[in-house]
């Protein structure tokens, strides 16, 4: 059990070292990541349906 103690401890040691973003930050950072996804499943999106028009011409 002083293990797992121990552990919690030192595991609160640690996060009092690290820089915590700010408000602003965090959610510049989420609406990049929301943007940057919404991008990504435009792009491969529009491969997919280019990809399925070239095969519907070749098998049918």
């Amino acid at each position: 059990m002083s293990r797992l103690g121990n552990y919690i401890q030192e595991t609160r040691a640690e996060l009092t070292h690290v820089k915590w973003p700010t408000r602003r930050q965090a959610v510049g950072f989420t609406i990049i990541v929301i943007l940057i996804s919404i991008l990504t499943s435009l792009f491969l999106g529009f491969f997919d349906y280019v990809f399925s028009l070239v095969i519907q011409k070749f098998v049918l």
